[in-house]
């Protein structure tokens, strides 16, 4: 489990904040320690935090030990490093409880897992990638399978097409420009010209629909969740096995039933 996949966020702390008169740096070298996380796979050292979040070493010490004192980062159980203290949870449960979009979605999302038996998820837009926000695992998946906080790319995955869909063409292949286009079986379309066409076709189905392209085997939907403006919020995810669906059977069985569920979230 510590080293599953994330999708690399977008670049937020650039010259652009750092001339932001009210930009606070200090606030964000803390999120930047805290960033020094996201790729580790055990507790870090003083001086791995430092060098992943582009600090000092100096600084890193000070803003380790501010974190610590609020409960934001801790010493692991061998005291041989650093990891990210219990109260994060804290802030996860807030967003969950807070966000709009999380509370209406849940209970219809419940219902479609039941009607479908499959895994049903909510994503959260985040540009180049999705925040997996609810996971409804199927009967074939484990637990890890189903953290919350895992993100996807936005490019090769369905959810990430749909929402994408939602966009200006020159939007989205901006978006295209600023994500690595990595191949993640042998038929990840990695071609923007290509990726560009199947977020046409999303956009004239209504969903879109990927095989093979994030995940050997897997069949996946995904519809778009929007704002009053059309603008992409999130997306609903569907996935099912190749071994027990075709592409063809999926999508007449699911597509239907994942676009009524994103309206009666949207009209909620």
């Amino acid at each position: 489990m510590s080293n599953i996949f994330r999708a690399e966020p977008p670049q937020t702390l650039n010259s652009q904040a750092e001339d932001d008169r009210l930009f606070v740096r200090a606030a964000g070298r803390a999120m930047q320690v805290l960033g020094a996380f996201h790729k580790a796979t055990g507790p870090l050292s003083l001086s791995s935090i430092a060098s992943a979040a582009q600090i000092d070493r100096s600084a890193a010490q000070r803003l380790v030990h501010t974190l610590m004192q609020m409960g934001h980062i801790r010493r692991s159980a061998d005291d041989r490093g650093y990891l990210p203290g219990i109260r994060l949870l804290d802030h996860t449960l807030d967003l969950l409880r807070l966000d709009p979009v999380v509370q209406k979605a849940t209970p219809v999302l419940l219902e479609l897992r039941k009607s479908l038996r499959e895994r049903v998820d909510l994503s959260l837009y985040d540009e180049t990638r999705l925040i997996y926000a609810l996971r409804m695992q199927s009967k074939r998946e484990t637990f890890y399978a189903s953290l919350v906080g895992h993100s996807v790319p936005t490019y090769c995955t369905a959810g990430g097409r749909a929402v994408l869909a939602k966009l200006p063409d020159s939007a989205a292949r901006e978006i295209l420009e600023r994500a690595p286009l990595h191949a993640f079986t042998t038929k990840t379309e990695t071609d923007p010209g290509a990726v560009m066409q199947a977020i046409g076709k999303a956009r004239e189905d209504g969903f879109a629909m990927v095989c093979d392209e994030f995940i050997q085997g897997e069949v996946a939907i995904g519809v778009a969740i929007t704002d009053r403006s059309g603008a992409p919020l999130s997306a609903i995810h569907v996935g099912g096995s190749l071994s027990e669906w075709t592409p063809d059977a999926f999508v007449a069985k699911v597509a239907p039933l994942a676009i009524e569920a994103a309206s009666a979230i949207m009209a909620g």
